[in-house]
């Protein structure tokens, strides 16, 4: 295999990094993953201070608004040019716009907590003007939501920005768990689109199929839930809600027949993080009736859901937009097996052995910056480097 799959991955022509909004966005996502996590288990263990934003919420808002975000919006620019034949953001715009998210890494670990707050809530809302121009003019309007949740995510970080700084009376969880919903459904509609068509492409004979009645129960109950969590709902109400969700969406990921991709990494891996959003929603089921602490709920969500696809769909983009083999080698795969065995650790370890937790959180960031840095590393010329056909994107 390795004599077939080397030629992919090719010295670059061309510098590309600015050709395609999906280039700068996973390389700096995935560059930011593997050092970051390790920042923090070194502040969960107390070995590492901070300066404006305190340990978990720097945690979470990094993942959320740092990370998560970055591959949304590299993967709407990148997937928004092909559902509307008109441009996205590249060249100097595109590199304007990667100065921004790094800025707001850089600037939420310095004192200059007001900057940081106006860079952070500035890069969703510049990435929502900037996919709404070719939206507009191709009248996309089935897309036009994916406008508002970028909005919506520019709203919800800086909720947590004016928390902090002692604006608002209300707790900056709020903010968070509102970023939170966001991505989910985000990763729903996502999943629901791209998972069964690439399990029917790349899996010969798999037939995975679509329901309109499953499909309107998951997103449905999902927005619902989104709609609790706003109105500050807890307890009974949330929790039948979550296993409401939970239940539509494990019938929606049987009907795409994962048990038929174990031979094909480029899909098993999506099927494998999809699974990972209903064991979420009956986790947050359980912490809602104070069973399981709710961090166990939250990284079900963020590393097996998130992590899982986000790994999965860079591989796949990268190579589909680069004019190479949608095939997985054998990088890929250990990228995909590291996220999700950092996704099990996390989950698993403190539900049997809550004792075991601080081990447990510095093996999952281990496992965790492993699969990012050896995406990073190997995908470094392939995000830079002109696509193998010669074309511009």
């Amino acid at each position: 295999m390795n004599h077939i799959e080397e030629p992919v991955f090719m010295q670059p022509r061309r510098f590309a990094l600015w050709d395609l909004g999906f280039r700068p966005f996973y390389l700096l996502a995935s560059v930011f993953a593997a050092l970051s996590i390790p920042l923090w288990s070194l502040q969960f263990s107390g070995l590492l201070g901070h300066v404006y934003l305190a340990g978990p919420v720097w945690h979470a808002h990094e993942m959320l608004f740092g990370f998560a975000l970055a591959v949304i919006v590299g993967f709407l620019f990148t997937a928004g040019r092909n559902w509307t034949n008109q441009p996205t953001p590249t060249g100097p715009f595109l590199a304007g716009l990667a100065a921004l998210w790094i800025a707001g890494r850089l600037l939420v670990l310095t004192p200059f907590a007001w900057t940081a707050a106006v860079v952070n809530v500035a890069f969703p809302l510049v990435a929502a003007i900037a996919l709404a121009i070719p939206f507009v003019k191709a009248k996309n309007q089935r897309n036009y939501f994916f406008i508002g949740l970028l909005l919506a995510m520019s709203v919800a970080s800086g909720f947590v920005h004016l928390s902090q700084l002692g604006v608002v009376s209300f707790p900056s969880w709020i903010g968070l768990q509102a970023g939170l919903d966001i991505v989910l459904f985000i990763l729903a509609v996502m999943g629901g689109r791209v998972i069964p068509m690439f399990t029917n492409n790349g899996v010969p004979g798999a037939q995975a199929t679509r329901s309109p009645r499953v499909e309107k129960s998951a997103l449905g109950l999902t927005l619902a839930l989104v709609a609790v969590d706003l109105l500050g709902l807890k307890g009974l109400p949330l929790a039948l809600l979550a296993v409401a969700a939970c239940v539509a969406h494990t019938a929606r990921w049987l009907l795409w027949k994962p048990w038929k991709t174990f031979k094909v990494p480029l899909v098993w891996v999506l099927q494998a993080a999809y699974l990972w959003i209903p064991i979420h929603l009956a986790l947050r089921s359980l912490a809602e009736s104070g069973v399981i602490p709710t961090s166990v709920a939250t990284h079900a969500l963020t590393v097996g859901a998130a992590g899982g696809l986000i790994i999965g769909m860079m591989t796949r983009t990268a190579r589909g937009h680069t004019a190479r083999p949608l095939r997985a080698d054998r990088f890929d795969t250990a990228c995909y097996v590291l996220v999700l065995a950092a996704a099990l650790v996390r989950v698993v370890v403190p539900l049997l052995m809550p004792a075991q937790t601080l081990a447990a959180v510095q093996c999952s960031a281990v496992l965790w910056s492993g699969g990012f840095g050896l995406y990073a590393v190997r995908y470094w010329p392939v995000l830079t480097g002109a696509r193998l056909d010669g074309k511009r994107g």
